[in-house]
């Protein structure tokens, strides 16, 4: 009897399918009418309403399916204009950039816990008149903009950057920045949940409440708290 590959341990061994999920399925679809369309950089995207009728599933699917090419850099989405195609040079590996960012993310989030909970803690601790004055202006951005219905992204990237600015730490601050790139991913992500804009408002006041009060302790609790909810995002959930 002739051995299968298998049984004597040659070859290599069948793996599992990838399952896809319904909004990388969703993706994928989008991608394809961009490329039947010949749409090109600047053009925008059909709105979420009509995409979500087109395709049969609901408007949140759509939107976490735009978020996720929105975080691999394929469209923009831009507050009163809805979705613009970014860069379509890359749209034929999609699935793969959307699922290797999906993969990076836990990491990520490990990297932020360790540094911004340091962070947070000297500032509470090291933070001038100036630094608390620039951690209320990014709050008042972010909150304008939610106002607007908008997300927040900018006055978040200005809140977290004042904050480690009021560390006054050099080398975390340049670890901060080397990182940059992949925080905003999981920003454009965090942000994109439903609801998750106002919850992290709400959660920078509380960590700015404690460095403007001097609690150490208790600002490196409110950013791991903070941390922790940027974490929770459809793309990690089955």
């Amino acid at each position: 009897m002739t051995e299968t590959a298998g049984a004597s341990g040659r070859g290599s061994e069948l793996k599992p399918l990838s399952r896809s999920r319904l909004y990388e399925q969703v993706a994928q679809q989008i991608m394809e009418w961009v490329r039947e369309n010949e749409l090109k950089a600047g053009d925008r995207l059909r709105p979420e309403r009509e995409l979500a009728v087109s395709l049969g599933v609901s408007r949140a699917t759509v939107r976490q399916a735009l978020v996720a090419l929105e975080v691999i850099g394929v469209v923009a989405v831009r507050h009163g204009d809805g979705a613009v195609l970014a860069d379509a040079s890359g749209s034929a590996k999609v699935l793969e950039a959307i699922r290797a960012h999906a993969r990076r993310i836990p990491d990520v989030i490990d990297a932020r816990d360790a540094l911004e909970t340091k962070i947070a803690a000297l500032a509470a601790i090291r933070r001038t008149a100036d630094d608390l004055a620039r951690i209320d202006d990014a709050l008042e951005v972010m909150a304008k903009d939610i106002e607007e219905d908008g997300r927040g992204l900018k006055g978040d990237e200005l809140f977290h950057a004042a904050v480690t600015a009021a560390a006054h730490s050099s080398l975390l601050a340049g670890m901060m920045a080397e990182i940059s790139d992949l925080i905003l991913e999981t920003r454009i992500e965090s942000l994109g949940q439903p609801g998750r804009p106002a919850d992290s408002l709400a959660a920078h006041q509380r960590i700015a409440d404690a460095i403007r009060d001097g609690d150490a302790s208790g600002a490196a609790s409110a950013m791991h708290d903070h941390v922790e909810m940027v974490s929770d995002v459809a793309l990690l959930r089955d």
